[in-house]
Protein backbone atom coordinates (compact mmCIF):
# COMPACT_ATOMS: atom_id res chain seq x y z
CA UNK A 1 0.00 0.00 0.00
CA UNK A 2 1.17 3.67 -0.52
CA UNK A 3 1.58 5.40 2.84
CA UNK A 4 1.33 9.28 2.47
CA UNK A 5 1.01 10.28 5.85
CA UNK A 6 4.45 9.78 7.38
CA UNK A 7 5.48 12.98 4.78
CA UNK A 8 3.08 15.81 4.55
CA UNK A 9 4.02 17.05 1.26
CA UNK A 10 6.37 14.99 -0.70
CA UNK A 11 8.32 15.53 -3.86
CA UNK A 12 6.53 14.31 -7.01
CA UNK A 13 8.95 14.33 -10.09
CA UNK A 14 6.53 14.90 -13.44
CA UNK A 15 8.13 13.13 -15.95
CA UNK A 16 7.39 14.15 -19.90
CA UNK A 17 8.59 12.19 -22.45
CA UNK A 18 9.17 14.16 -25.92
CA UNK A 19 10.25 13.70 -29.75
CA UNK A 20 9.71 16.50 -31.94
CA UNK A 21 7.02 18.15 -29.35
CA UNK A 22 7.83 21.80 -30.00
CA UNK A 23 4.07 22.33 -30.75
CA UNK A 24 2.86 21.42 -27.07
CA UNK A 25 5.69 21.09 -25.15
CA UNK A 26 5.51 24.38 -23.83
CA UNK A 27 1.52 24.20 -22.61
CA UNK A 28 2.24 20.97 -20.83
CA UNK A 29 5.25 22.83 -19.16
CA UNK A 30 3.42 25.40 -17.62
CA UNK A 31 0.70 23.69 -16.62
CA UNK A 32 3.06 21.39 -14.63
CA UNK A 33 4.49 24.69 -13.24
CA UNK A 34 1.29 25.62 -12.14
CA UNK A 35 0.22 22.67 -9.63
CA UNK A 36 -0.79 23.45 -6.39
CA UNK A 37 1.76 21.17 -4.82
CA UNK A 38 4.68 22.07 -3.59
CA UNK A 39 7.70 20.49 -3.81
CA UNK A 40 8.21 19.66 -7.53
CA UNK A 41 10.66 18.48 -9.84
CA UNK A 42 9.93 18.35 -13.77
CA UNK A 43 11.95 15.70 -15.79
CA UNK A 44 11.76 15.56 -19.32
CA UNK A 45 13.36 12.83 -21.36
CA UNK A 46 13.51 13.55 -25.30
CA UNK A 47 14.65 11.28 -27.89
CA UNK A 48 16.58 13.17 -30.39
CA UNK A 49 14.14 15.99 -31.22
CA UNK A 50 14.74 17.85 -34.09
CA UNK A 51 12.66 21.12 -33.52
CA UNK A 52 12.51 23.67 -30.68
CA UNK A 53 11.62 20.56 -28.15
CA UNK A 54 14.90 21.05 -26.18
CA UNK A 55 14.77 25.12 -26.03
CA UNK A 56 11.43 24.92 -24.33
CA UNK A 57 12.58 22.34 -21.85
CA UNK A 58 15.61 23.72 -20.94
CA UNK A 59 13.37 27.00 -20.53
CA UNK A 60 10.73 25.44 -18.39
CA UNK A 61 11.98 21.94 -17.31
CA UNK A 62 14.25 20.98 -14.29
CA UNK A 63 15.94 18.00 -15.59
CA UNK A 64 16.36 17.44 -19.32
CA UNK A 65 17.63 14.02 -20.36
CA UNK A 66 18.47 11.98 -23.34
CA UNK A 67 16.61 7.96 -24.11
CA UNK A 68 15.13 6.20 -26.58
CA UNK A 69 14.33 4.52 -28.58
CA UNK A 70 10.75 4.41 -27.32
CA UNK A 71 8.39 5.88 -24.47
CA UNK A 72 8.98 3.25 -22.08
CA UNK A 73 12.77 3.47 -22.44
CA UNK A 74 12.63 7.41 -21.06
CA UNK A 75 10.03 6.66 -18.83
CA UNK A 76 12.61 4.59 -17.42
CA UNK A 77 15.43 7.25 -17.54
CA UNK A 78 12.95 9.67 -15.84
CA UNK A 79 12.06 7.48 -13.31
CA UNK A 80 15.99 5.94 -12.80
CA UNK A 81 16.77 9.79 -12.35
CA UNK A 82 13.78 10.88 -10.52
CA UNK A 83 14.20 12.04 -6.66
CA UNK A 84 10.88 12.31 -5.88
CA UNK A 85 8.83 9.58 -3.53
CA UNK A 86 6.03 9.50 -6.37
CA UNK A 87 6.46 9.77 -10.05
CA UNK A 88 3.75 11.19 -12.92
CA UNK A 89 4.05 9.77 -15.65
CA UNK A 90 3.06 12.03 -18.77
CA UNK A 91 3.37 12.63 -22.09
CA UNK A 92 3.85 16.07 -23.90
CA UNK A 93 0.12 16.78 -25.66
CA UNK A 94 -1.02 16.44 -22.16
CA UNK A 95 -1.97 19.90 -19.87
CA UNK A 96 -2.92 19.33 -16.67
CA UNK A 97 -5.29 21.22 -14.31
CA UNK A 98 -3.88 22.71 -11.40
CA UNK A 99 -4.59 20.55 -9.05
CA UNK A 100 -3.68 17.41 -10.67
CA UNK A 101 -0.81 16.13 -8.34
CA UNK A 102 -2.44 17.22 -5.17
CA UNK A 103 -5.53 15.31 -5.74
CA UNK A 104 -3.50 12.36 -6.58
CA UNK A 105 -1.51 12.62 -3.48
CA UNK A 106 -5.26 12.80 -1.78
CA UNK A 107 -6.25 9.76 -3.32
CA UNK A 108 -3.16 7.74 -2.67
CA UNK A 109 -3.98 9.06 0.97
CA UNK A 110 -7.80 7.96 1.61
CA UNK A 111 -7.07 4.54 -0.82
CA UNK A 112 -3.50 3.04 -0.51
CA UNK A 113 -3.95 2.31 -3.70
CA UNK A 114 -0.84 1.28 -5.94
CA UNK A 115 -1.43 3.76 -8.53
CA UNK A 116 -3.78 6.32 -9.28
CA UNK A 117 -5.59 6.88 -12.26
CA UNK A 118 -6.12 10.82 -13.83
CA UNK A 119 -9.40 11.09 -15.94
CA UNK A 120 -8.42 12.75 -19.58
CA UNK A 121 -10.82 14.76 -22.12
CA UNK A 122 -9.69 15.56 -25.17
CA UNK A 123 -9.43 18.63 -27.72
CA UNK A 124 -8.53 19.25 -30.75
CA UNK A 125 -9.53 21.31 -34.38
CA UNK A 126 -10.99 19.36 -36.96
CA UNK A 127 -14.27 16.92 -37.20
CA UNK A 128 -11.88 13.81 -36.58
CA UNK A 129 -10.01 15.14 -33.36
CA UNK A 130 -13.99 15.97 -32.03
CA UNK A 131 -15.17 12.61 -32.26
CA UNK A 132 -11.92 11.54 -30.55
CA UNK A 133 -12.65 14.01 -27.88
CA UNK A 134 -16.27 11.97 -27.88
CA UNK A 135 -15.14 8.76 -27.59
CA UNK A 136 -13.24 9.52 -24.59
CA UNK A 137 -15.66 11.43 -22.46
CA UNK A 138 -17.02 7.77 -22.46
CA UNK A 139 -13.90 6.55 -21.08
CA UNK A 140 -13.32 8.86 -18.38
CA UNK A 141 -13.54 6.83 -15.20
CA UNK A 142 -13.50 3.54 -17.39
CA UNK A 143 -11.67 0.25 -15.21
CA UNK A 144 -10.13 -1.14 -18.18
CA UNK A 145 -9.62 1.85 -20.58
CA UNK A 146 -7.56 4.02 -18.23
CA UNK A 147 -3.93 3.28 -17.11
CA UNK A 148 -2.45 4.53 -14.05
CA UNK A 149 0.16 7.07 -14.32
CA UNK A 150 0.90 8.21 -10.40
CA UNK A 151 3.07 5.90 -8.40
CA UNK A 152 5.33 5.34 -5.66
CA UNK A 153 8.61 5.76 -7.17
CA UNK A 154 9.87 2.76 -5.51
CA UNK A 155 7.45 0.13 -6.38
CA UNK A 156 7.82 0.93 -10.00
CA UNK A 157 11.58 0.54 -9.44
CA UNK A 158 10.75 -2.86 -7.79
CA UNK A 159 8.71 -4.02 -11.23
CA UNK A 160 11.97 -3.24 -12.87
CA UNK A 161 10.10 -0.42 -14.58
CA UNK A 162 8.27 0.05 -17.70
CA UNK A 163 8.71 -2.86 -20.00
CA UNK A 164 10.51 -1.83 -22.92
CA UNK A 165 9.79 -4.50 -25.40
CA UNK A 166 6.31 -3.12 -25.29
CA UNK A 167 4.78 -0.50 -27.89
CA UNK A 168 1.53 1.07 -27.13
CA UNK A 169 0.37 -1.10 -24.06
CA UNK A 170 3.16 0.11 -21.93
CA UNK A 171 0.72 1.93 -19.78
CA UNK A 172 -1.76 -0.94 -19.59
CA UNK A 173 0.96 -3.39 -18.74
CA UNK A 174 2.60 -1.40 -16.02
CA UNK A 175 -1.44 -0.69 -14.68
CA UNK A 176 -1.87 -4.39 -14.36
CA UNK A 177 1.31 -4.94 -12.34
CA UNK A 178 0.97 -1.95 -10.20
CA UNK A 179 -2.13 -2.97 -9.24
CA UNK A 180 -2.96 -6.82 -9.76
CA UNK A 181 -6.54 -7.17 -9.30
CA UNK A 182 -7.76 -3.93 -7.52
CA UNK A 183 -10.07 -1.66 -8.79
CA UNK A 184 -8.55 1.32 -10.24
CA UNK A 185 -8.77 4.33 -8.17
CA UNK A 186 -8.84 8.00 -9.69
CA UNK A 187 -7.84 11.38 -8.78
CA UNK A 188 -10.25 14.43 -8.84
CA UNK A 189 -7.90 16.75 -11.29
CA UNK A 190 -8.24 16.45 -14.60
CA UNK A 191 -5.63 15.89 -18.02
CA UNK A 192 -6.54 18.01 -21.09
CA UNK A 193 -5.10 15.86 -24.13
CA UNK A 194 -4.19 17.72 -27.02
CA UNK A 195 -5.02 15.34 -29.65
CA UNK A 196 -3.88 18.07 -32.95
CA UNK A 197 -5.96 17.69 -36.18
CA UNK A 198 -6.63 13.70 -36.31
CA UNK A 199 -6.98 12.43 -39.61
CA UNK A 200 -8.23 8.75 -40.68
CA UNK A 201 -4.94 7.96 -42.24
CA UNK A 202 -2.87 9.01 -38.99
CA UNK A 203 -5.60 6.99 -36.79
CA UNK A 204 -5.03 3.80 -39.23
CA UNK A 205 -1.51 4.35 -39.09
CA UNK A 206 -1.68 4.58 -35.12
CA UNK A 207 -4.11 1.43 -35.08
CA UNK A 208 -2.20 -1.03 -37.52
CA UNK A 209 2.03 0.68 -35.56
CA UNK A 210 0.27 -0.57 -32.17
CA UNK A 211 -1.05 -3.90 -33.31
CA UNK A 212 1.84 -5.76 -34.40
CA UNK A 213 2.81 -6.08 -30.90
CA UNK A 214 -0.45 -6.68 -29.58
CA UNK A 215 0.02 -10.65 -29.53
CA UNK A 216 3.33 -10.13 -27.19
CA UNK A 217 0.52 -7.83 -24.80
CA UNK A 218 -2.37 -10.86 -24.75
CA UNK A 219 0.57 -13.61 -23.90
CA UNK A 220 1.89 -11.88 -21.44
CA UNK A 221 -1.71 -11.23 -19.63
CA UNK A 222 -4.31 -13.35 -21.23
CA UNK A 223 -7.86 -12.41 -19.72
CA UNK A 224 -6.76 -8.82 -18.34
CA UNK A 225 -5.13 -7.91 -21.94
CA UNK A 226 -8.10 -9.47 -23.85
CA UNK A 227 -10.45 -7.26 -21.81
CA UNK A 228 -8.30 -3.74 -22.78
CA UNK A 229 -8.44 -4.61 -26.38
CA UNK A 230 -12.36 -5.90 -27.34
CA UNK A 231 -13.62 -3.11 -30.07
CA UNK A 232 -16.89 -3.43 -28.39
CA UNK A 233 -16.02 -1.74 -24.85
CA UNK A 234 -18.87 -1.57 -22.10
CA UNK A 235 -18.97 1.73 -21.80
CA UNK A 236 -19.71 2.30 -24.79
CA UNK A 237 -22.78 0.24 -25.19
CA UNK A 238 -23.72 1.87 -21.51
CA UNK A 239 -23.83 5.47 -22.85
CA UNK A 240 -25.39 4.76 -26.48
CA UNK A 241 -27.88 7.14 -25.42
CA UNK A 242 -25.26 9.62 -26.57
CA UNK A 243 -25.16 7.91 -30.11
CA UNK A 244 -29.05 8.97 -30.35
CA UNK A 245 -27.86 13.09 -28.57
CA UNK A 246 -24.90 13.62 -31.01
CA UNK A 247 -25.73 11.60 -34.24
CA UNK A 248 -23.54 13.47 -36.43
CA UNK A 249 -19.87 12.73 -33.53
CA UNK A 250 -22.08 9.53 -33.18
CA UNK A 251 -21.86 8.52 -36.75
CA UNK A 252 -18.14 10.11 -36.83
CA UNK A 253 -17.08 7.87 -33.93
CA UNK A 254 -18.69 4.46 -35.73
CA UNK A 255 -16.56 5.46 -38.52
CA UNK A 256 -13.70 6.16 -36.93
CA UNK A 257 -13.79 3.15 -35.02
CA UNK A 258 -14.40 1.15 -38.36
CA UNK A 259 -11.34 2.55 -39.68
CA UNK A 260 -8.97 2.18 -36.42
CA UNK A 261 -9.90 -1.83 -36.53
CA UNK A 262 -9.14 -2.19 -39.60
CA UNK A 263 -5.59 -0.41 -39.63
CA UNK A 264 -5.38 -2.86 -36.21
CA UNK A 265 -6.47 -6.16 -38.60
CA UNK A 266 -4.05 -5.46 -40.92
CA UNK A 267 -0.89 -4.31 -38.28
CA UNK A 268 -1.78 -8.14 -36.78
CA UNK A 269 -1.80 -9.98 -40.37
CA UNK A 270 1.81 -7.56 -40.36
CA UNK A 271 4.68 -9.94 -38.88
CA UNK A 272 7.58 -8.05 -40.29
CA UNK A 273 10.04 -6.53 -37.46
CA UNK A 274 9.02 -3.62 -36.53
CA UNK A 275 11.40 -0.42 -36.33
CA UNK A 276 11.43 1.34 -32.96
CA UNK A 277 10.44 5.01 -33.09
CA UNK A 278 9.03 4.52 -36.44
CA UNK A 279 5.63 6.18 -35.65
CA UNK A 280 7.38 8.46 -32.64
CA UNK A 281 6.49 11.80 -32.90
CA UNK A 282 3.31 11.68 -34.11
CA UNK A 283 0.39 11.78 -30.97
CA UNK A 284 0.29 8.66 -29.51
CA UNK A 285 -1.96 9.19 -26.83
CA UNK A 286 -4.93 7.64 -28.47
CA UNK A 287 -5.99 3.93 -27.81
Amino acid sequence: MIETKPETNPLVSLIVTTKNSGAVLRACLESARRQDHAPLEIIVVDNGSSDDTLQIANELADVVLQAGPERSAQRNAGIRAARGRFVAILDSDMVLDPDVVSSCLAAAERSGARGICIPEESFGPGFWSRCKAFERDFYRFDQTVTAARFFEREHILELGGYDETMTGTEDWDMSIRALGAARMVFCTGLIRHDEGRQTLALLFAKKYYYARALPQFVRKHGKAAMARLTPMRRALLVNAGQFVRHPVLGGGLIVMKSWELAGAVFGLLDRRPRHPGELYGTSQASR
